[in-house]
């Protein structure tokens, strides 16, 4: 079986997301509060619907300019709630969320 690249499959939504919170939350008070930004991602995201490619240039391609206008509306929008609601509902201290190293530590570890 020849080698197959699933880490090339993205979502396009979450590039806007991660862009759009960058320009608007980077220097915020909420950026100082430690997992903030990425529970905006998280919230902003499960309001999208995934819009899977390979490569950025595939959206621009197969995308007209009214529907890339429309997801970034979307996006500000999505976003904009998710931060309102981080903002009113502070995260309690508690355990750590699982990190990419600890997730895949348990991925692979054998019973």
């Amino acid at each position: 079986m020849r080698y197959v690249d699933f880490d090339s499959v993205n979502n396009y939504y979450e590039r806007l997301v991660r862009e759009q919170i960058m320009l608007e939350y980077s220097d915020s008070a909420l950026a100082s509060q430690p997992g903030a930004l990425e529970d905006i991602a998280c919230l902003a995201l499960n309001q999208l619907p995934p819009r899977y490619m390979r490569f950025a240039v595939d959206t621009s391609f197969y995308l007209t300019a009214a529907e890339l206008q429309q997801m970034h509306e979307e996006v500000l929008g999505a976003v904009k709630r998710a931060a309102d609601f981080v903002k009113t509902n502070p995260r309690k201290p508690g355990p750590e969320p699982l990190g990419r190293e600890r997730h895949l530590s348990l991925a692979t570890k054998e019973d």
